[in-house]
């Protein structure tokens, strides 16, 4: 079976996909690793890309998104009008119809991987906003599961066997998360992520306590203001802290459906809720099914 060599100098692949492939959208157009030697022209054996894909070192722009990942050397990143020094462990996310360029220092060359890809799911998160200019550029530092994964995608485009886009395309998902968890570290610093993690802790200790939720003291065991805790844990989480806690409350309540002894009444008792129609509405809500229903197929 072909795999990706522990240690070689370059590799690339263009892809074709079927419409199958095309209707969950996401499809891997194509990846890559290159290893540029110092003093070396760039890009190497230019003719051998597809022509959209031939002017890395000018101006251009494609109709894909690509993440390229520098292990070594250094260089240059043009997006827009942004200049950007790229080093060991910098990170380039190129939105479709971005107008970009890229190249190694002559006299260090460098690294690279790439993969590209397309498709109605990743169009989705640049209209939403989940991926955005800030991400552009981002130094992420030097990291062996990055590379992994890149392997990973490498090895699912060379052996394609069955399926083979939506495992390269879920490796895809993968770098993109871990992407944006580091933008979302980067942004926001580690007394933070203390205060979400208390407020979890907080939340969680008292999913069967016979009561709503208190914010404020919640706010206040945490020692920020009520405004504050709103604003940095659904930066952390996605989530308002009241839609975290209705979150593990509906998780609970699954747990206990599963107690044959007790009624759906007394599930609402004890997971405070006012009565058991606003129980079963919200849970109904969240899930697409009655307790009741839920209990009977358990």
């Amino acid at each position: 079976m072909k795999t990706v060599p522990d240690s070689f100098q370059s590799f690339c692949k263009y892809l074709t996909f079927s419409e199958e492939d095309e209707s969950l959208g996401m499809v891997c157009t194509d990846a890559g690793y290159t290893e540029i030697k110092p003093a070396s022209p760039y890009p190497p054996n230019k003719n051998a890309h597809p022509g959209p894909f031939r002017g890395v070192a000018e101006d251009r722009s494609l109709s894909e998104f690509q993440i390229v990942y520098i292990s070594k050397g250094e260089g240059f990143f043009t997006a827009d009008t942004n200049t950007y020094r790229v080093t060991p462990g910098s990170l380039l996310f190129i939105f479709p119809e971005l107008k970009h360029h890229y190249k190694p220092v002559f006299e260090t060359g460098w690294d690279e991987y790439w993969v590209g890809f397309k498709g109605e799911f990743f169009s989705r998160l640049l209209e939403k906003g989940i991926l955005a200019n800030e991400h552009v550029f981002l130094e992420i530092g030097l990291h062996s599961n990055i590379i992994a994964t890149f392997h990973q995608i490498f090895h699912e485009i060379i052996t394609q066997q069955p399926l083979y886009q939506i495992k390269a395309c879920s490796s895809i998902i993968s770098l993109i998360a871990e992407i944006l968890i580091f933008a979302r570290r980067q942004k926001h610093p580690d007394y933070y992520q203390k205060i979400v993690d208390k407020a979890k802790y907080l939340i969680e200790s008292n999913l069967r306590n016979n009561s709503d939720m208190n914010i404020p003291v919640i706010s206040e065991q945490i020692g920020v203001s009520v405004s504050r805790f709103n604003e940095i844990f659904k930066a952390y989480t996605a989530m308002t802290p009241y839609q975290y806690y209705i979150h593990l409350k509906i998780n609970e309540a699954k747990i206990l459906l599963e107690d044959k002894d007790m009624s759906i009444k007394e599930i609402a008792y004890v997971l405070g809720f006012e009565d058991q129609g606003h129980f079963s509405k919200l849970f109904k809500n969240k899930t697409g099914v009655a307790p009741s229903d839920w209990k009977k197929n358990i």
